[in-house]
């Protein structure tokens, strides 16, 4: 049974929160982030990406960033927020193409995330943990949410409905054209909140496994004040997309166009399109010397639910076999591409000359992901692409 509580989230006011939140810090490069934040001195990137506010050449994990990610963060709280006088349970709500996702921000128990009532499907990388981990202990603060999602419960669902009816704490457009709403959850709805997600067996990691396992490892080392717990927003398992995780090669593994495409066709069903979509699960389009071609995979007689994944199927027909790419968690020789950026964007790195063939992938779903976890499985690096963003910022934990 899932362990979720309230907690007394430090946020915004209401005219604040639109110049305050900003996207995960691990969506964007340095360059970015400082673009992101030029001219914003409410911008939340000065606390979660403080290297923009050092010298260029600063190593980002420095001692100076984490200091300055400290002084940062103390003095937008002391200026700008407010910690809530209670603990509490939020909803925030994101509507994106006029799709809403609407959840509830919580903290659920670090006791089950490290036993496994909290389900992963991803490995983290020891570089981004040890980032993470350092910036929550120099800040004793975790500054954005981890994403979960639970299988959809009516009694969770009646108590949002009843609370979204109230006046937000904030409610505004960000400039992507994503709409971005808060509610505090009554009192009096409190205890029934708890009470369901105590009947909710599991929660899952949607996004968000650096940070858990972050918090996870900052409680071993402080075990003091609320570490033991992680602010999460928690979405019922109906309302989320997922989008495709693209790939890009930069090489051919010495072979030129054309003997990589007689290669490719020795292995499966290759067709000339137009069209970057693929229509399905087994379906994936490549791009190739300006050419695009769908790539029938092959069909498996046998095989675990991680191997008949797409991006299983692509990386062992074609991306070891033939590009000799063993480890994409490791290899320079690949990239990966969110589904948000569009297929335009595997078209542009290929004709620019940056890569030399793109892979556009039909998109994992949510009913894979839950039997990988279920079943204790990891997915493949970059399986998921989950859109709208959370914003940081509008939630703070303060441990």
């Amino acid at each position: 049974m899932s362990t979720v509580l309230p907690f007394q989230a430090i946020m915004p006011s209401r005219a604040d929160a639109p110049s305050v939140a900003t996207l995960p810090y691990d969506v964007m490069n340095r360059d970015e982030a400082a673009k992101m934040a030029a001219g914003k001195p409410l911008s939340f990137l000065h606390v979660t990406r403080s290297e923009i506010d050092l010298p260029a050449d600063t190593n980002p994990y420095s001692p100076e960033v984490y200091e300055k990610a400290a002084q940062n963060w103390n003095a937008l709280k002391k200026a700008r927020l407010a910690k809530d006088a209670v603990p509490a349970f939020y909803i925030y709500s994101l509507v994106m193409n006029g799709r809403r996702q609407t959840g509830i921000v919580a903290t659920p128990t670090v006791k089950d995330y490290d036993t496994g009532v909290i389900l992963k499907h991803e490995n983290t990388r020891k570089e981004k943990e040890d980032d993470r981990t350092r910036h929550i202990s120099t800040l004793r603060a975790q500054t954005g949410p981890v994403f979960l999602t639970y299988k959809d419960s009516p009694a969770i669902d009646a108590i949002v409905m009843k609370n979204m009816a109230t006046t937000p704490l904030f409610d505004f457009t960000a400039e992507d054209g994503i709409q971005h709403t808060g509610w505090r959850i009554e009192d009096e709805d409190t205890n029934a909140l708890k009470e369901a997600f105590a009947q909710i067996p599991n929660l899952y990691i949607a996004d968000g496994h650096h940070r858990a396992a972050s918090a996870s490892r900052a409680n071993a080392t402080l075990k003091d004040g609320e570490s033991d717990r992680f602010m999460a927003v928690i979405f019922p398992a109906s309302q989320l997309k997922i989008l495709p995780y693209n790939r890009v090669v930069f090489d051919l593994n010495g072979m030129d166009e054309a003997q990589f495409l007689a290669a490719v066709r020795s292995r499966m069903t290759v067709e000339p399109v137009t069209s970057a979509e693929p229509n399905g699960i087994g379906d994936v389009r490549m791009y190739l010397a300006g050419k695009w071609w769908k790539l029938t995979l092959p069909e498996l007689a046998s095989a675990s639910a991680i191997d008949a994944l797409d991006v299983s199927r692509l990386q062992n027909t074609i991306l070891a076999p033939l590009l000799a790419i063993e480890d994409p968690r490791t290899s320079k020789r690949i990239d990966f591409v969110g589904g948000i950026r569009g297929t335009g964007e595997l078209e542009k790195r290929v004709n620019s000359g940056e890569a030399k063939v793109a892979f556009s992938m039909f998109a994992t779903t949510l009913d894979q992901l839950m039997a990988i976890a279920d079943a204790g499985g990891i997915m493949p690096p970059k399986s998921t692409w989950f859109e709208p963003k959370l914003r940081d910022g509008l939630f703070v934990h303060e441990i």
